[in-house]
């Protein structure tokens, strides 16, 4: 296996490394370039387990709360704070806009084990930002610059950054904000989402300007948004220069994106194969919140897997309905072994 690279190795050289080639964040050592991203409410230790036992070099945890962490709060600290052993390298990213909240968080983050800290700074959903914090310390420069750096003296870990490249059209505040962060905070890498916030998911993201920043930075660039598919993401990889790729919604109920990224894999699963996995997270699912919280979070799941087999609607409205795990799992069986058929 070659030694992992460094972004300012790759631009003098003028080409951009395979997917499967490994990297360094912060002295942290990551197999290979495909990243699974932070996804709000979803991304518990099985979910980034999932991600790794399908190819990720690393997941990024759901957003957790700093002030859940300070604070003592029972789910954050024995849900949220769980790593499964085989994750390694893991980051867990944080939420919050009060360094010194911030700084304590990170110390417990690095007690958990993780091996790297991700800050939000992107998020758009009004509820966070109406805390200051998400998207809206793109508002806030010197506060963010303060929390970065927070995170790194809190906790002694390497701290990277997701962000957004502005808030409204025509903004490069993030943009601008990436740069100072590298620059003024140590921050060791950047995760680059190039949609404004107010865009949310939609619309085409800037890659180009994404390009731009990876030039513009002597650390990682890891490119997010838009990466639907395993060809969306490397698209975007050639297209933005980035150094890695974050997979966020491409990869629900699909971590065969993962595999298709690496290249250890080539054909879509069939239908045993999906029903096989979803058998799988109803397990975890229950392992990790027990079984009556674990049937009703699962009917999020069940579509997501559903979509890529074609069966009579009254079975999928069925599965995605129940919360019961005695009769999913009899449903998933049933689909697995060829006992319901479309019609």
């Amino acid at each position: 296996m070659s030694e992992p690279s460094t972004p300012g190795a790759d631009a003098a050289q003028g080409a951009q490394p395979s997917l499967n080639d490994p990297f360094e964040i912060g002295g942290v050592w990551i197999s290979n370039r495909v990243l699974l991203a932070p996804l709000a409410g979803i991304g518990n230790w099985f979910v980034r387990l999932q991600a790794k036992r399908y190819g990720a070099g690393m997941a990024v945890s759901e957003m957790v709360s700093s002030f859940g962490l300070h604070y003592g709060n029972d789910r954050t600290l024995n849900e949220l704070m769980r790593i499964h052993p085989d994750e390694h390298p893991v980051s867990i990213q944080l939420f919050g806009q009060d360094p010194a909240v911030m700084a304590s968080a990170a110390s417990i983050v690095a007690r958990s084990g993780a091996d790297l800290i991700d800050i939000n700074m992107g998020c758009p959903v009004p509820k966070v930002r109406r805390t200051g914090a998400g998207a809206e310390l793109l508002t806030e420069p010197e506060l963010a610059l303060d929390l970065a750096r927070a995170a790194g003296e809190g906790s002694g870990l390497p701290v990277t950054v997701k962000l957004r490249s502005g808030l409204m059209p025509d903004d490069r505040s993030g943009y601008d904000l990436a740069i100072r962060l590298v620059e003024e905070a140590g921050v060791a890498a950047i995760g680059f989402h190039p949609r404004v916030a107010r865009q949310g998911h939609k619309g085409s993201p800037d890659y180009g300007m994404a390009r731009e920043l990876s030039r513009a930075i002597p650390v990682p660039m890891i490119i997010s948004g838009g990466l639907s598919s395993a060809d969306a993401a490397r698209r975007a990889y050639e297209e933005s220069g980035a150094d890695a790729v974050m997979i966020a919604r491409g990869s629900l109920g699909y971590p065969w994106v993962f595999s298709e990224l690496t290249g250890s894999r080539v054909d879509p699963p069939d239908q045993a194969e999906l029903m096989e996995e979803l058998a799988w997270i109803i397990d975890r699912a229950e392992e990790h919140m027990g079984t009556e919280r674990a049937g009703r979070y699962l009917r999020k799941f069940y579509p997501w897997y559903l979509e890529r087999v074609d069966l009579p609607k009254l079975v999928k409205n069925e599965l995605c309905q129940t919360a019961g795990l005695e009769r999913a799992r009899e449903i998933v069986a049933e689909i697995r072994d060829g006992e319901v058929v479309a019609v």
